[in-house]
């Protein structure tokens, strides 16, 4: 008979889960289970805000795909965790946090330090528990982990008092490797694999109208970035000819370097994604959703396009438009199925023609309309830092000190640079380029960085950020110096919050309210002050040769305030009519 504590389960647990390393900081609700913690070969990584020990957490299971853990005490220090947890349920990412709570008896009476946080989670949480017995963290952790990753990935949160922590449970054995994915999970792919004749009825439907199709789109997203999903989709492009766009989660599914991938389409998508869609006849969209960013005005969004959709997520079928041929499965089961069909039909050599003559004509208006002075003020000095051209160059300047762009991964916070980025970064791999999307949280960057360089040490990392989205995790500049991990932060520095200075521009007649800073940081000694290398752009031309050396350094490009992000479409208006 194994006798052990709540704690003592919990870190047992992760160990054979393969857990390596957590994120989080101690509390006191949480202090025996950091008790356990420090007796065990599970490294812990100390953030000095609870919020990057969840985007620490998402930098590593974003990177590697694999459910990553973080940590923090009751009260502030669960509420803190709460932002991070609520942007892996937007973007679909396999998180398990474990955070501790009141003893059992104080529920409820407004003890210190306490807060609801098994409540507070449920609208944000793929699934949340509260423990009531030790020996329930036997089943309740290898559920997480399978919920977490099963079906359409989420965030799994765990509530554990602290007398649960202490309390002893009795057991005759501890689970095996094998004993931890639980079957009864809830999958909603397995309606498909469960019955070969509808799947195979359904792909022979969708074979039958991209046959047909004279200007087609695949319409790739994040359900595309797991394992053996990419590969899928990369076969399907192979073997069919048709123009590819991609959400911004679904960048560097197909390279950015393919000739028929027209980028990212939407509110800030290229004019040739935007026209491809509108002008389509048949949109496949594949492991994605048709959220408001990428749609603009639904009503003008495809108008004559015959829907064909793949996700495994029912929910996201038939939501905001109706599919023509739908599968509620995950790409990698039906994807090849189809590929190989479509190999197989016969096919009309006029519809063929057709369709190359398609992509050959949004080709010619990618070329004409794609540029890096798309959004330039003609008040601007041409001598000053086009942030477009700087960022498109990054892998060319890693390459110039030894580093392969393959062996890049890049990190984003969210404003005009990280559109920049979806725009002009040339993302060849899925996995490499982190970004958050749907809830769209400044001060994700930094410490999503630090988790992808801790999941795999052997990338460089770029943070790409600005001096707005910085200032909202700085303080990990510390657990940076302190992991002395390979990664390049660089700040974009305008003087203002440049996405809502743009939008006011535009769409308030330039009411700047409260978008321009009155006093920008020296970000270059803040760096110094952390310990790490700190590079001025605009006034070293060689910064690269010091940016990208061995362990963390920061470089400052100084941009001007009036560049903006184009194309850009307002609210309520067709992405057909972005301002270009």
């Amino acid at each position: 008979m194994i006798r052990a504590t709540g704690s003592q389960i919990i870190i047992k647990m992760l160990e054979l889960e393969g857990v390596r390393i957590v994120a989080g900081i101690p509390g006191g609700s949480i202090l025996p289970l950091y008790d356990e913690l420090n007796k065990s070969e599970i490294r812990h990584v100390l953030v000095r805000q609870e919020q990057a020990a969840g985007f620490i957490a998402q930098g590593m299971a974003r990177l590697n795909g694999k459910p990553a853990v973080c940590m923090a005490t009751s009260g502030p220090g669960a509420m803190n965790l709460l932002t991070a947890i609520a942007d892996a349920r937007c973007d679909s990412v396999p998180i398990v946090a474990f955070t501790g709570q009141v003893n059992s008896s104080l529920i409820g009476t407004d003890a210190f330090q306490e807060a609801d946080t098994f409540g507070l989670s449920f609208p944000i949480t793929k699934h949340s528990v509260m423990v009531k017995k030790p020996e329930d963290l036997l089943t309740v952790i290898p559920d997480a982990f399978a919920i977490a990753q099963s079906g359409r990935p989420g965030p799994v949160l765990i509530d554990v008092p602290r007398d649960v922590q202490t309390a002893v449970a009795e057991f005759e054995s501890w689970p095996t490797v094998d004993s931890l994915s639980v079957a009864s999970i809830h999958d909603p792919a397995e309606k498909f694999r469960a019955d070969d004749a509808q799947l195979k009825s359904e792909v022979d439907k969708m074979c039958d109208a991209l046959l047909k199709a004279k200007r087609p789109v695949i319409y790739i997203g994040g359900g595309c970035r797991r394992t053996g999903a990419t590969e899928a989709v990369r076969g399907f492009v192979e073997k069919y000819r048709c123009a590819v766009v991609s959400s911004l989660m679904g960048l560097g599914v197909v390279s950015r370097l393919a000739e028929n991938n027209f980028g990212m389409l939407g509110m800030h998508g290229s004019y040739a994604a935007n026209l491809a869609m509108h002008d389509a006849d048949l949109v496949f969209a594949v492991g994605v959703r048709f959220d408001d960013r990428a749609t603009g005005l639904i009503s003008e969004f495809c108008p004559d396009a015959k829907i064909l959709h793949i996700d495994v997520d029912a929910a996201e079928i038939n939501k905001i438009l109706p599919a023509d041929i739908s599968l509620v499965c995950d790409v990698k089961s039906a994807l090849p199925l189809l590929t190989e069909k479509m190999s197989s039909a016969v096919k009309v050599k006029a519809l063929e023609d057709e369709r190359d003559a398609w992509v050959k004509k949004l080709v010619g208006v990618y070329n004409e309309t794609e540029s890096v002075i798309l959004g330039r003020n003609p008040s601007v000095p041409e001598s000053s830092i086009n942030p477009r051209a700087f960022i498109r160059d990054i892998p060319l300047k890693a390459g110039e000190c030894g580093i392969k762009a393959s062996d890049l991964v890049v990190t984003t916070d969210v404003g005009q640079h990280q559109m920049w980025s979806a725009q002009y970064y040339p993302v060849e791999n899925p996995r490499h380029f982190l970004t958050s999307g749907s809830l769209g949280t400044m001060g994700f960057g930094l410490p999503a960085a630090i988790g992808a360089a801790l999941a795999d040490r052997s990338k460089r990392v770029v943070c790409i950020s600005g001096d707005g989205s910085i200032m909202m995790n700085i303080q990990e500049l510390s657990t940076l110096a302190e992991e002395n991990l390979d990664v390049t932060i660089f700040i974009m520095q305008n003087g203002s919050l440049g996405m809502v200075r743009q939008q006011q521009q535009y769409l308030f007649n330039k009411n700047y309210s409260a978008s321009e800073f009155r006093l920008s940081p020296d970000f270059l000694t803040i760096a110094k002050g952390f310990r790490i290398d700190a590079i001025d752009a605009g006034s070293d031309p060689d910064w690269n040769k010091r940016a990208f050396a061995k362990g963390p350094h920061l470089v400052v490009v100084p941009i001007n305030i009036e560049e903006n992000v184009l194309p850009f479409v307002a609210a309520g208006h067709a992405n057909i009519d972005a301002i270009r």
